[in-house]
């Protein structure tokens, strides 16, 4: 595995190899597993991450805490029958990564790319540029690579955990992954793609993790909707030649850094934040009891 992005960017320039090339390389030595293997379960994971991006599009999700009910269908319709600010095309992703944490919510099938509460970034960002661009299925897998080798880097410095990092860690990471995916996917240079990792993750530094009763909804869903979008400016940035000054390991050091800081509060545990608001706290209760559960955490 590489050390640092730099070494990875002179390795691609000196070979004149794509990035993915080496990832699978890496995960041959890692696993034993064939290049067919792997990407035979990519495209399989390709085919969940679609399903789950845009099953609750065109029907109103219906979750077993109702926090976040039919926002992927109210996204879609807004997106298609209005002129969003954003423009359609990065509201249609925001429709996306909605539908994906809903369908986790309400406990189907997704990949965790990287985390479960991030889930809906890599997916919404694949098939939007899909839908848009009209690309084939194996450059959504070649694409997916980079992406996995961006987090390759990460996890190295830094963590993907919420628990252990907060937000900035799960969705952060997965607009990191997304946008060097992106950055790929319009023909972007290796540098390009570290760049574009790195703004994805200064754009969130310090985000908190505060998940209402503990579950991986609310605010959840709305930091993957942000997150796509996130992946998208930051790989727009980098494709027009903005860099960034500290290497991407460098980055990803000082988010686990800052993540170190943050209070136990507001690192998954549903006591601070949004979480620990009176509503957030009384949903906690009402979730707990339904379980049978005591609530021992004192407000």
């Amino acid at each position: 595995m590489f050390d640092t992005s730099l070494e990875i960017i002179n390795t691609v320039k000196r070979e004149n190899r794509p990035f993915y090339e080496y990832v699978i390389e890496i995960e041959n030595e890692r696993t034993g597993k064939s290049e067919e293997f792997i990407r035979s379960e990519l495209s399989h994971m390709l085919d969940v991450m679609e399903k789950s991006a845009t099953d609750f599009l065109e029907t109103p999700s219906v979750t077993n805490q109702k926090m976040i009910d039919g926002f992927a269908h109210k996204m879609h319709v807004y997106a298609n029958e209005n002129e969003p600010i954003v423009g359609q095309f990065t509201a249609e992703a925001m429709a996306m990564a909605f539908s994906t944490l809903e369908i986790s919510a309400a406990m189907g099938k997704i990949v965790a790319s990287p985390t479960a509460g991030s889930s809906g970034i890599l997916p919404a960002a694949l098939m939007s540029f899909k839908q848009r661009y009209n690309c084939s299925h194996d450059e959504l897998i070649d694409a997916m690579l980079v992406a996995i080798g961006v987090g390759q880097l990460l996890g190295k410095y830094a963590t993907f955990s919420g628990a252990d990092g907060g937000c900035q860690a799960e969705t952060g990471s997965a607009a990191a992954m997304a946008a060097g995916a992106l950055i790929f996917l319009r023909g972007g240079s290796i540098e390009q793609i570290f760049h574009g990792a790195s703004f994805a993750i200064l754009h969130v530094l310090g985000l908190v993790c505060d998940p209402i009763a503990g579950l991986v909804e609310y605010p959840c869903t709305f930091r993957n909707a942000m997150g796509v979008t996130n992946a998208m400016i930051s790989a727009d940035m980098a494709l027009a030649g903005i860099t960034s000054i500290v290497p991407f390991e460098e980055v990803c050091q000082a988010m686990r850094k800052v993540g170190k800081t943050l209070p136990p509060s507001l690192r998954e545990t549903g006591m601070g934040g949004v979480a620990g608001t009176k509503t957030g706290q009384d949903i906690r209760r009402r979730f707990l009891g339904s379980c049978n559960i005591s609530d021992d955490v004192e407000d």
